[in-house]
């Protein structure tokens, strides 16, 4: 009997603990009107980095030539890229592939006419103005696939911050609209929560514009303006 009343107890003190935390969680009471509302601020920005592939595509009869031939022109675009002043850490390879290429006919097996090799990297530019100038010395250096921009800011938590504010801005207004229309008062902000949709996109291949001075024309990316946005749902009450 006594081992029976111990084990009770010992199952009693072990749910003390537990009631005393699901009551510790539980959510606050209100005393007057529940309000849920949700507002996105935005800030508008101009990027900063402009994210640009450059490739380099050679063919021939056999694999060891497309290959040679395809590094000895990435070793000619990596370092024009380096005299550019890009920095090593900017500069990332993204693909290598050897892939044969086939000549169909019907009802006969497909025959390999050649082989294709293919060198990819991702550069990153932080100075967009000349982005353009430094892809043009690419594709004089044997760069023949480029792909991009995908544009960027390098640094957006203040960007986000003053989209923040503007969101909070907009749900207080709102809030006090609500009360004034119903003879209440703003009070405590129960629960905030929050969601942030910046996701920059790849942008079209750059444009085309003639140089100053009437010669061969020139690449140019503009960088333009992004919107960084910040949704922000609240909970007020009102008395």
């Amino acid at each position: 009997m006594k081992s029976l009343f111990a084990a009770a107890l010992a199952a009693t003190t072990l749910m003390v603990p537990a009631m005393c935390e699901a009551q510790e969680i539980a959510p606050r009471t209100i005393s007057g009107t529940r309000l849920d509302l949700q507002a996105r601020g935005e800030s508008r920005v101009t990027p900063d980095v402009a994210v640009v592939s450059a490739g380099v595509l050679t063919q021939s009869a056999d694999a060891g030539t497309a290959m040679r031939d395809n590094a000895a022109r990435m070793t000619r675009v990596l370092a024009a890229l380096k005299a550019a002043g890009i920095a090593d850490k900017d500069i990332q390879t993204q693909s290598i592939n050897l892939s044969p290429q086939y000549r169909y006919a019907n009802n006969e097996t497909p025959v390999i006419t050649g082989y294709q090799a293919n060198n990819t990297v991702t550069v990153r530019f932080r100075d967009i103005g000349k982005s353009g100038a430094v892809l043009d010395a690419l594709v004089k250096q044997g760069a023949n696939q480029i792909n991009g921009p995908t544009l960027t800011v390098e640094s957006p938590e203040a960007s986000q911050d003053a989209a923040r504010l503007s969101a909070m801005k907009i749900l207080r207004a709102r809030a006090e609209l609500y009360a004034k229309a119903a003879s209440l008062k703003v009070g405590r902000i129960l629960q905030l929560s929050e969601s942030v949709d910046y996701n920059p996109v790849p942008m079209p291949v750059m444009a085309r514009m003639a140089s100053a001075d009437g010669g061969m024309e020139k690449t140019s990316i503009a960088a333009g303006e992004q919107g960084i946005g910040v949704t922000v749902n609240a909970v007020f009450e009102l008395n």
